[in-house]
């Protein structure tokens, strides 16, 4: 391997770290701000489940690391470019990593695609496929925060008119089954029967295994919350990984499986060393919520990410995570404005830092 490869193999680890930096903390924002978890703890399961979701890529989203090898956006000689490869993975790598050190959760999705495009101006000039380019990544990019946003918006008012209807909340309990209760009626012993209960767990009587089954709300949101939140963290690793790898593979750097390791290793590392301002602004800046409320947006986010990386559409986790806490918010009337037009100004920002970062760097490269 020469120094170029070397550079090359840096600059395509320098996105995965990035995107770590970014994106780790994403999936489990829930957890930490409605209370479920410590930062670590939150941290860890975010990492655990994302490297799990990375592992798995190749086999659920192999359209994506096809999309983002530059297959159809530029001729093949520029994909057998290193200088093009190598911009494109820097363009990104610098737009991603500041925003990660600024607390801004922007989108490694939307970077990357900027870069291709910045590169491959340069690289390809009128031979880059802008149609390609708009269908196959502006529209899925475009279109997805705005779906997170609506149907979280439009299931939590169901949510909690279900809710309430039942009487349940967060400290309920429910019993299930045949409870007996003695009384005496004209002078006989009469047994009667409660077939369910919901109330304050407080309120609700002790088990009995012979009766009935007693389930207290809070033990069992905790751990589904946690399942939630692990599913959009796998749903990230799914999403994400084939990104880099399409990068890697097209740049020869690594074969499938040694780039799929590789890269999902730098982007634990990275999530593991600079996730401390994505988090404050995920959990506590947008909007408050609690348990019930994270749950429901990470099922939605979960869905829709998982769905698109298996159609092979390269939606951003970041878009989808935002607009979902975006929804919840502005259902619940309490979302912090300010915060979120600065997300949003970010984003439209990302694709044309990134792009003229990627010419630059082409420029300098190429």
């Amino acid at each position: 391997m020469n120094g170029a490869d070397i550079f090359l193999l840096a600059a395509v680890l320098a996105v995965a770290y990035a995107n770590g930096a970014n994106d780790s903390f994403k999936g489990v924002a829930t957890l930490y701000g409605g209370g479920a978890a410590s930062y670590r703890t939150a941290l860890a399961w975010g990492i655990g489940t994302t490297l799990a979701g990375s592992l798995l890529a190749a086999v659920l989203a192999e359209g994506l690391i096809k999309a983002f090898s530059g297959a159809g956006l530029v001729p093949t000689d520029v994909l057998a470019d290193p200088a093009f490869i190598t911009a494109v993975a820097l363009g990104a790598a610098v737009t991603v990593f500041v925003a990660a050190l600024t607390g801004i959760p922007i989108s490694t999705t939307h970077a990357l695609t900027g870069a291709l495009a910045g590169a491959g101006l340069l690289a390809a000039g009128r031979e880059l496929n802008l149609q390609a380019l708009g269908a196959t990544f502006f529209l899925p990019l475009a279109l997805s925060p705005l779906l997170a946003t609506m149907l979280v918006a439009t299931l939590y008012p169901a949510f909690r008119r279900l809710t309430a209807r039942f009487g349940l909340a967060q400290t309920s309990c429910i019993c299930i089954g045949t409870m007996q209760t003695v009384s005496v009626s004209e002078g006989a012993m009469v047994l009667r029967q409660q077939v369910a209960f919901a109330g304050e767990a407080a309120d609700c009587p002790p088990a009995s295994p012979d009766a009935f089954w007693k389930f207290d709300i809070a033990p069992i949101l905790r751990r589904v919350h946690f399942v939630s939140a692990g599913a959009v963290s796998f749903a990230r690793g799914v999403n994400d990984t084939p990104k880099i790898v399409g990068i890697a593979l097209a740049a020869h750097a690594f074969d499938l499986e040694t780039s799929l390791i590789a890269i999902a290793l730098v982007m634990a590392l990275g999530g593991l060393l600079h996730s401390g301002r994505i988090a404050r602004t995920m959990s506590t800046r947008i909007l408050p919520f609690n348990e019930a409320e994270g749950t429901l947006a990470n099922l939605v986010m979960s869905g829709l990410v998982i769905s698109a990386s298996t159609f092979g559409l390269p939606v951003s986790t970041t878009h989808v995570s935002v607009g979902g806490l975006f929804g919840l918010g502005a259902a619940k009337g309490k979302m912090h404005w300010g915060v979120a037009g600065g997300i949003a100004l970010s984003w439209l920002l990302t694709l044309p830092v990134a792009l003229a970062a990627s010419a630059f760097v082409y420029f300098l490269i190429g």
